[in-house]
């Protein structure tokens, strides 16, 4: 044979030749291409051999050729794929067990993170649905009462036209109220929820007219009317003119209906808007505060010019109220909130936002996130533990050729496929579950099947979970050694559970974590709800004293009422007893020196209020008839008494407002405010002229169907035409734990997924190994091993890994958890208990998990294992 030329065709040509021959040709015509060249340098030379050469391989390049080349690796493209989807079926039908411990694993974790998906979706586009909202604000305010200044929302009336005049920044001002009223249309009255606002909030607000027009500056007696409110007031006919009547005062003209605010809006409950002119007009309080600096009881909106900076413009109004004369001494700072924050960034501490619910946005995205990371853990580990099973498979298909890529891509079909089916899986458990879900979360969500967002999100993610799921098993299992693995040599190697042992850790470690912060936070809600609150909550009702009937017959109702036989007192007050309203700081007394600037709440009360509510005097009296001079008395709360730091508070002088009031009796604290914080100072003083709340108690041994209808006949017989509405204060006290509540049943039901996932990875992987030792326990049986003996070796490995997540999961669980609790002025202590219950907890889980596997793998016939292997 004659030996090969030294001197090369050229790699250009020869590259070229690559890209367009078909395959099955390739190895062909290239060899006949290098003998020709071989002959030429023998007889032309290396000049002529090597530009032949250039000529032949262009002359390849023919359409036909090319065209056949595509089509038949299209072909052969796609019988590759066909071959490796029916191997990837025949494989999780021939592993039915496998198969449904992989795809619920996975579909359970999809299932979750679309869950929280929608959930952060809905938070993060809260209030985004108004067309300027990056350019809204809430003017708010910050003030020193004490050392550190505290956030309030309320304002003046003058600052409306303060900001609208002097300051070229804003686009448009609108002041606002919110107020709950009684609409009555002919013989149908409902109670809403609306807002007395200026016109330009309609336009701030870009609220979407659907019917008639908005009102203007000039207009008083008209209202607007929500899409719902105008159906539910007049069905079918024409709301367009009718005649409504608020709260039985003022007659009103329906000039136009809007499109209903969205759920996930700071607006949402507003049914109506009327006029603040109408507003103007009718209340007393207003007109009184119409020019007055500091009585701060309204909102204000602000919509800023484009280009504007709301914390420049915030330095520019910052100190308007204190460039005024007699500027007050708890020293006003003015602040443009955005909207853009409302919801997500609502805390505030000495006058800087510190965080809020976003906080628990990425609580929530990151348990989301480890939940699919434990469901993918599963498919991994699965995956892994049954490599040696399919390790001759692999041996077989490289021994007939097939190269490691084909191998990978063969592996990640499979994963992709079982993650297609899961994502499948976890659409129909999150069309189940959403309903639920909604009701826990306090949402309105609906699946997005319309926005192709959606599906990109979610077909990308199931792919990408699929790749990250197979890739380890992918990886590792085409990497194995033919010739070892046919000749029975193959072993996994003493190092290769080190990766399941791992992740197994990692589960149960997140598994825990879940479970102790569940725990935690609950024993803070159940802490707050056993907090004595200073009255009686059972029994009571209260209700709105909103149409004029009602008011001045304060005598004759409440004898009325008891004259029924179910009500066993009744009062008054300017506000409900679960809400802290109308603070002042001017007030002071006899050692209260000049720095001292704190606001008192006072209460606005009713001589009976005491008895109705069972409030507990610890020192002096309470309010009675039988002292005339009770309309200059005042009873404290524990805090106010501390605050004024009275040794004998009875018979002491306190001054507000101008008036001065004698201290007839100190009361244990009452929680008007937040379970969670420590109580307000607080004093109460009598006032018949500004109750707004009548407040019932209604006798233990009156059922309260019937008590509530008596009442009711008593309220109609002032006010026929008004309906009759009323609320439990234990009802109206339980609300104030709604949001820790709602976090906590959600954690709840993550951490809970969370272990069920992590239960079937672990029932899975014990399966596994019990399988793969089935010849070692068959000679332990065959040599005199218990079965007890077997199940101990089984589970021995298991129990190890939990006890290390559990000493992992402690400090971490401790050290977080103590730093969310001192959010909380009132707060839970974190008891040793709840982390020995938990770690005990999840070994018994884990034990009876693998006992299962264990046992049924020790009382198997040690002559049958045998000849199986």
């Amino acid at each position: 044979m004659k030996p090969k030329s030294v001197v090369q065709p050229p790699r250009w040509a020869t590259r070229l030749l690559h890209v367009f021959c078909p395959t099955h040709l390739l190895e062909e015509v290239e060899g006949d291409l290098e003998e020709l060249f071989e002959q030429r340098i023998q007889h032309m030379g290396q000049t002529q051999a090597r530009l032949r050469y250039v000529t032949d391989v262009l002359s390849m390049m023919r359409p036909s050729v090319i065209k056949q080349s595509k089509e038949r690796s299209t072909i052969l493209y796609t019988n590759m794929l066909r071959n490796y989807l029916t191997i990837a079926f025949r494989n999780l039908t021939k592993q039915k067990g496998y198969s449904f411990i992989n795809i619920t694993g996975l579909a359970t974790g999809m299932a979750v993170a679309i869950l929280i998906g929608l959930w952060i979706y809905d938070e993060l586009s809260f209030n985004k649905q108004f067309k300027n909202h990056e350019r809204i604000a809430q003017v708010w305010q910050f003030v020193s009462f004490s050392a550190e200044k505290s956030a309030y929302d309320v304002m003046p009336i003058p600052l409306g036209d303060e900001l609208r005049e002097k300051y070229s920044d804003f686009e448009a001002v609108s002041l606002a109220v919110r107020r709950g009223a009684i609409l009555a249309a002919g013989e149908n009255q409902i109670a809403r929820q609306g807002r007395y606002t200026e016109p330009d909030f309609i336009q701030m607000m870009s609220v979407p007219i659907v019917k008639g027009t908005s009102f203007t500056n000039k207009d008083v007696h008209v209202i607007l009317l929500s899409e719902s409110t105008a159906q539910a007031m007049f069905g079918t006919e024409d709301p367009i003119n009718q005649v409504v009547k608020i709260s039985n005062k003022e007659t009103v003209k329906v000039i136009g209906v809007y499109k209903d605010f969205p759920y996930n809006s700071d607006f949402y409950e507003a049914s109506f808007l009327a006029p603040w002119n109408l507003f103007l007009s009718t209340d007393e309080g207003a007109k009184r505060a119409k020019d007055q600096w500091d009585e701060n009881s309204y909102l204000i909106y602000a919509q800023l010019k484009p280009g504007a900076d709301f914390d420049q413009v915030s330095a520019k109004i910052k100190d308007i109220r204190m460039r005024k004369e007699d500027p007050p001494a708890y020293k006003p700072e003015f602040y443009l909130y955005p909207m853009d924050k409302w919801h997500l960034y609502s805390d505030f501490e000495d006058g800087v936002i510190v965080g809020g619910l976003i906080e628990f946005v990425w609580l929530f995205g990151i348990i989301g996130a480890f939940v699919l990371l434990l469901a993918c853990i599963n498919f991994m580990n699965l995956s892994t533990a049954r490599s040696e099973k399919r390790a001759r498979e692999v041996g077989i298909r490289k021994a007939i050729g097939s190269v490691r890529g084909q191998l990978i891509v063969q592996f990640f079909c499979e994963s992709l496929l079982l993650s297609l089916l899961a994502f499948v899986l976890a659409l129909a458990i999150v069309l189940f579950a959403l309903p639920l879900f909604n009701q826990i979360a306090d949402k309105r969500m609906t699946i997005l099947w319309l926005n192709p967002w959606f599906w990109l999100v979610g077909i990308g993610f199931s792919v990408f979970t699929g790749l990250i799921a197979g890739s380890y098993p992918a990886l590792y299992l085409s990497s194995f050694n033919p010739v070892k693995v046919l000749k029975g040599t193959f072993r996994a190697g003493r190092w290769s559970a080190i990766p399941r042992q791992v992740l197994v850790s990692f589960q149960f470690t997140v598994s825990i974590l879940l479970i102790i912060g569940t725990i935690i936070v609950f024993r803070q809600i159940e802490h707050a709800k056993d907090r004595p609150v200073g009255y009686t909550r059972n029994g009571l009702i209260e209700v709105n004293m909103n149409t004029p009937e009602l008011k001045g017959h304060y005598d004759a109702l409440r004898t009325d009422l008891k004259n029924t036989g179910v009500v066993a007192e009744m009062a008054e007050a300017n506000a409900p007893i679960t809400v802290q309203y109308g603070g002042t700081t001017d007030i002071s007394w006899n050692g209260k020196t000049p720095d001292m600037h704190p606001l008192v709440m006072v209460n606005q009360v009713t001589h009976e209020y005491g008895k109705t509510i069972d409030w507990q005097i610890k020192e002096g009296r309470d309010f009675s008839r039988e002292y005339s001079t009770d309309s200059s008395a005042v009873i404290l709360n524990e805090e106010a008494a501390k605050l004024m730091n009275f040794k004998q508070p009875i018979g002491e002088r306190v001054k507000s407002s101008g008036k001065e009031f004698i201290v007839i009796g100190v009361i244990k604290n009452l929680i008007k405010q937040s379970p969670f914080e420590s109580p307000d100072p607080s004093v109460f003083i009598l006032n018949y002229r500004v109750a707004s709340i009548v407040t019932i108690k209604i006798t233990p041994q009156s059922n309260a169907a019937d008590a509530l209808s008596k009442i009711e006949d008593v309220f109609r017989k002032y006010n026929p035409s008004a309906p009759f509405e009323y609320k439990f204060v234990d009802e109206e006290y339980a609300r104030k734990f709604s949001h820790e509540e709602r976090i906590g049943k959600l954690a709840g039901i993550f951490a809970s997924l969370a272990v069920l996932i992590s239960v079937l990875g672990l029932f899975g992987l014990a399966s596994f190994v019990a399988e793969q030792r089935t010849k070692e326990i068959g000679i332990r049986k065959i040599v005199g091993a218990s079965v007890g003996n077997l199940w101990q070796l089984l589970t021995r490995e298991f129990v190890i890994l939990v006890l290390i997540s559990f000493v992992i999961a402690t400090p971490i669980s401790w050290y977080f958890l103590s730093k969310w609790l001192q959010y909380y002025e009132y707060r839970t202590s974190i008891s040793w208990w709840i982390f020995v219950v938990t770690g005990a907890g999840a070994l018994l889980l884990t034990i009876l998990t693998v006992s299962v596997q264990s046992i049924k793998a020790a009382l198997i016939n040690p002559v049958r294992a045998l000849r199986s292997e």
